[in-house]
């Protein structure tokens, strides 16, 4: 059974049936879109006709009313302000650092202005500067936008004269005039000139652009005279000018300034570096402290600034008289405080930490002795102590049980007192250089045994005995001497004068005015940059172990010199003067070898080769055997 196909009209019709029906059916269709599609198009244009006349009513109102500009017209268009903050000094206003404001409109007749002024909205002190403005650049659509700063009268208002209106000295309101078009303008803004101290902190003007039109166009912008002025809706904007506390005014301590220096001297304003105090751990008095932190707080400026300082001890209290503690915070006075250290019978090495809120101090260190040494050990500082008083001639090491460093009160004896007059001399303690420093006062010529003890009587602890020589012996000879043999290009040396008796023994110390004949010593070669000048006559002698400077206990005259750059033999020569007998004024000299910097490498150089060739011999034998044992291998 064959279905039946429907098939479209329009098909039916393209392939040429052409039955009443389909050509019925396609006939309806086709009409019935024409009428509707004709219908639309005569609906939109006839809409559209109607828009076309209405805004050419509206073109030509519009033309019209821009035709006719009323005589009080203002400019049109929002005025648009922007601002910039600025900063200055204290001292004055920077123009290069001001502040800026801004102001853009459209003008359609070219005749109106824009005026600005500035009103003080906060401060940070009572100064209350006032604000002036500066010409600073134009950006015009047609042509420059013409700026006046102006002075103001009226409450503010342009005017006043012509002259005033045009007067270019930087003042407190500004005219920016228009033209045809687009208008930009910016002014720098920066406080009011002034000798006054300026206060630190931040000012804030409020800027109000207020537009307005002059009605007789004939007169200038701002002219006083019959002119009337219409003044159009104002806008404000704020601009901040901030001021910098000046450096010398910072509150902020500054290590690079600070400082803060340990010493048994209260308030030690000389100080320059820490000492290491060694003090009596027995329990101290309120008003005795063992030792003091002289702490100074300056800024970047060196100007004094207070903060609290706070101070932590591991032994003993810390603090001041109305504070005192292991930790305890305390105050500075035009940033100065005068921290006390107290022992609170503990023995051992305190350390101290000190610092304030923007400055931490190198730590401190106190040693706090028992109240009696363990051991004292006595040692000659001048083994060559003359007629009178030999200051330093002995050194003394005292500890205690704990092996600190005791610093308490020691005393020297001697068994002769016909030679050595001292009986319970005091010693000093030298905390520089860590001992007891004693002196002896020689009677006449003699040897004494000296005794060291930590009292003057009754039950004590003694040093061992060291024994003195004093002499009365005269001068004799003098004599020079490096402290090396051989030194390197440009290394330090130490050339030595030495003054001897007859029997070729030191002299004590003292001064001798002409121990060398005119020119002093003389130098085969030109001493490095450094050195000391060698020509004098005079010499004065010391013990340089009394000074802490060595381990000579002879009493010598010590120059420093630094050798030449060359190498070879280096001489000192002199030549000795009046203070020595007839038979001592006659010429010596001390020498040493400088390194040849050439020489030595070529020695090296030398040895290398030398290496070599061994090395090239050796390895030619072991090749030699190499070759032997191949071939026997092979048989």
């Amino acid at each position: 059974m064959t279905s039946k196909k429907q098939v479209s009209p329009a098909i039916r019709i393209s392939q040429g049936e052409r039955d009443a029906s389909a050509r019925a059916t396609h006939l309806e269709a086709v009409t019935r879109k024409f009428l509707v599609t004709t219908n639309e198009r005569k609906y939109m244009s006839i809409k559209t006709n109607f828009k076309r006349i209405a805004l050419v009513a509206i073109a030509s109102l519009g033309l019209g009313v821009l035709s006719s500009v009323p005589s009080q017209a203002v400019t049109s268009g929002a005025i648009v302000i922007t601002t910039t903050t600025g900063t200055a000094t204290k001292a004055k206003a920077d123009s290069t650092t001001a502040g800026s404001v801004n102001i853009k409109w459209t003008s359609i007749t070219g005749i109106d202005s824009v005026v600005l002024t500035s009103a003080l909205k906060s401060k940070p002190g009572s100064d209350a500067p006032g604000l002036i403005f500066q010409g600073k650049d134009t950006v015009g659509a047609m042509v420059n936008t013409i700026l006046a700063p102006v002075a103001s009268t009226g409450g503010n208002t342009p005017g006043g004269d012509g002259a005033s209106v045009y007067n270019l000295s930087y003042l407190d309101s500004a005219v920016a005039t228009s033209a045809v078009g687009y208008n930009s303008a910016t002014f720098r803004v920066q406080l009011d000139s002034s000798t006054a101290a300026r206060t630190a902190g931040t000012y804030t003007y409020t800027i109000t652009a207020t537009p307005y039109t002059v009605v007789n166009a004939g007169a200038a912008p701002g002219f006083a005279g019959n002119n009337t002025i219409s003044y159009g809706q104002s806008v404000q904007a704020d601009v901040t000018i901030t001021i910098a506390a000046l450096t010398s005014e910072s509150t902020v301590a500054s290590a690079s300034t600070s400082t803060a220096y340990i010493s048994t001297t209260a308030a030690n304003t000389s100080a320059t570096t820490d000492s290491i105090p060694s003090v009596l751990s027995t329990v101290s008095a309120t008003d005795t402290p063992r030792a003091y932190i002289y702490t100074k707080l300056l800024n970047a400026s060196s100007v004094a600034t207070d903060e609290s300082v706070t101070v932590t001890t591991t032994i003993g209290t810390v603090g001041t008289s109305s504070s005192r503690g292991k930790s305890v915070v305390v105050a500075t006075s035009a940033g100065i405080v005068d921290v006390k250290v107290w022992s609170d019978g503990t023995a051992g090495t305190a350390t101290i930490t000190i610092k304030s809120s923007s400055v931490t101090f190198a730590n401190k260190t106190v040693v706090f002795y028992g109240a009696t040494p363990a051991t004292i050990v006595a040692s000659a500082l001048n083994t060559s102590p003359g007629v009178g008083t030999n200051s330093a001639a002995l050194g003394v090491v005292a500890k205690d049980a704990s092996g600190n460093a005791y610093a308490g009160s020691l005393y020297v004896s001697s068994d002769a007192l016909t030679v050595i007059s001292d009986t319970a001399t005091a010693c000093s303690y030298n905390a520089t250089n860590a001992r007891h420093e004693c002196s002896l006062t020689g009677v006449t010529s003699g040897t004494a045994k000296i005794t060291v003890r930590d009292a003057a009587t009754g039950p004590t602890v003694s040093s061992n005995v060291v024994s003195f020589t004093v002499t009365t012996a005269s001068a004799a000879t003098v004599k020079l001497a490096f402290d090396k043999a051989t030194y390197a290009p440009g290394e330090k040396a130490t050339l030595v004068i030495q003054v001897l008796d007859s029997a070729g023994k030191s002299l004590p110390a003292g001064t001798f005015s002409n121990l060398f004949t005119t020119g002093g010593i003389t130098l085969s070669q030109a001493a490095g940059n450094g050195s000391d000048t060698v020509t004098a006559v005079s010499a004065t002698t010391v013990s340089l172990a009394s000074l802490a400077l060595g381990t000579t206990t002879d009493p010598v005259k010590a120059y420093t010199i630094y050798m030449p750059a060359t190498g070879g033999t280096f001489k000192a020569s002199a030549t000795g003067g009046t203070s020595l007998p007839l038979a001592g004024q006659v010429a010596v000299s001390a020498s040493a070898t400088v390194t040849d910097n050439a020489s030595a490498a070529l020695a090296a150089v030398n040895a290398l080769a030398t290496t070599v060739a061994s090395l090239k011999t050796l390895i030619t034998t072991l090749t030699n055997l190499v070759l032997k044992i191949q071939k026997k291998v092979k048989a």
